[in-house]
């Protein structure tokens, strides 16, 4: 297959001394061994698959491993790192930077050095740090910032705070409850009402968000007087889509759940124009990606949402990828 023109919005780096860090420590990711990658491997994937532009992150379980100077030293290496690559190659690679949370001082200096710095297209926060979901108080300064900033958020999701399920590893599942319970923590605490000008993206089409939104619905609705739940039920179709308007601020990836049984469910609660194409390489090896894209391709869509979540949603998130780049040589 040929460039082609997707981006790529989940697509993940691991520079070699953070893979030695993961190693040394005993830490797999989601539960699988660390998967190898290089830039040339990244490369040759998305050439494969009609990827022009990746955004690289870096997956769980980030920078944090209790200590808050260890974070902040490792943060500045992979954002570095990642910004090496970009520059390399500007026309096939992005990136969103590492912060330091649950160090929230340490998180803000980072964002403003990547941001400003590095020219980083974004951030990635996992969904929970520390045990503490993305809508907890103690994080009301960074989410602060990022509204400042106008910031677009990539949320990753990581080990759930609790011991894992022997014989599952915890990409299975986990991961996709880890990203819902973030989601219904930003709305639950209002942080979706205050920090209107972030943009979020939900990984894996937002874990089980579209399929249980009606569920999250009513339970926004838990301290509502009984005649309030009454007008829900009698005037359904505008009370219920007032609602439901604030899933559509989010914006979903479909990283691994590019499929006919998941899109029917995503694009009834999704915005359309919010919906971005994704791999999940290399935690997604390149035959899951090859199959998943395959899948995408046979979804029942119109070709107007296909072109859209292929390529120019992102456009609208990354500007700078709307304009053909000049490259800096061949693949080789």
């Amino acid at each position: 297959m040929s460039q082609g023109n997707r981006i790529d919005v989940h697509h993940h780096v691991i520079p070699p001394d953070y893979a030695k860090l993961l190693h040394d420590k005993g830490i797999q990711p989601g539960g699988i061994p660390l998967p190898e990658w290089s830039a040339q491997q990244s490369l040759r994937l998305m050439d494969a698959n009609g990827i022009a532009t990746a955004i690289l992150s870096v997956s769980t379980p980030g920078v944090w491993f209790g200590d808050a100077g260890e974070a902040r030293r490792w943060a500045r290496r992979v954002n570095e790192y990642a910004a090496g690559v970009v520059a390399e190659r500007p026309d096939r690679f992005g990136m969103f930077a590492t912060l330091t949370l649950p160090d929230v001082d340490g998180a803000i200096a980072e964002a403003n050095f990547a941001l400003d710095e590095l020219h980083a297209d974004g951030i990635v926060l996992l969904a929970n740090n520390g045990g503490s979901y993305l809508g907890d108080p103690a994080f009301e300064r960074l989410l602060g910032l990022l509204d400042e900033r106008g910031a677009v958020v990539f949320v990753h999701p990581g080990e759930l705070p609790g011991d894992p399920v022997e014989g599952i590893p915890s990409f299975t599942a986990d991961f996709l409850l880890d990203t819902t319970r973030t989601a219904i923590s930003l709305i639950l605490s209002g942080a979706m009402e205050r920090y209107r000008r972030v943009r979020w993206i939900l990984a894996h089409a937002g874990g089980f968000v579209p399929y249980v939104a009606h569920r999250i619905l009513l339970t926004t609705l838990r301290t509502e007087p009984k005649w309030k739940l009454a007008a829900l039920a009698l005037d359904r179709n505008r009370a219920v889509a007032h609602r439901m308007e604030m899933f559509q601020r989010f914006w979903f990836d479909v990283a691994l759940s590019s499929t006919p049984a998941t899109y029917p469910s995503l694009l009834a609660v999704a915005d359309r124009a919010k919906v971005l194409y994704g791999s999940d390489f290399p935690f997604a090896p390149k035959l899951a990606v090859k199959y998943m894209r395959q899948e995408h391709e046979r979804a029942d869509l119109t070709p107007q949402t296909r072109s859209a979540i292929d390529r120019s949603n992102a456009e609208r998130l990354f500007p700078r990828l709307a304009q053909p780049i000049p490259t800096n040589g061949d693949d080789r």
